[in-house]
């Protein structure tokens, strides 16, 4: 809702920060690309604008292709299969678009994994037991632990 973003919560910002991060990373211009606010509930106001409310009024003025990415999600998800991957697809082509692309989350590729394991690792350091594999820790082994104090 629009009044966390008033209480302080830097979601907004990062958004705009990661939209215009790519969008340099990839070379595009300013007038290139957007960022939309989906996934709405209830009667209290959202951030904008609405990616609903966006790709239904772009056909008017003259953008008939997209391709949509959701940074935020490292994972593809209901949010982006059914809200993005189906329901946005159909309000941007009734309103006469030609061209839709979602482009899906980094999900289960290699890189993501890779990425994913060293973030995780690094955020474990002192609790990580490496040698050690699942089936080995018995009740035994976790007694000559060190106690946390």
């Amino acid at each position: 809702p629009f009044r966390y973003l008033k209480n302080g919560d830097p979601y907004h910002c990062e958004c705009h920060k990661t939209s215009r991060l790519l969008a340099e990373r990839l070379g595009l211009t300013k007038n290139a690309y957007m960022t939309t606010f989906q996934s709405r509930f209830g009667r209290e106001e959202w951030l904008k604008p609405y990616t609903d409310h966006t790709l239904k009024a772009l056909p008017e003025q003259g953008v008939k292709s997209v391709q949509i990415v959701c940074p935020g999600f490292s994972s593809d998800c209901l949010e982006t299969i059914e809200e993005i991957g189906v329901e946005n697809r159909e309000y941007f082509m009734e309103a006469g678009g030609e061209r839709y692309e979602y482009i899906a989350a980094l999900n289960s590729s290699d890189d993501h994994i890779d990425a994913l394991t060293q973030l995780i690792d690094s955020q474990l350091q002192g609790w990580a037991m490496p040698s050690l594999d699942a089936g080995a820790v018995t009740q035994a082994h976790c007694e000559t632990l060190p106690k946390v104090q």
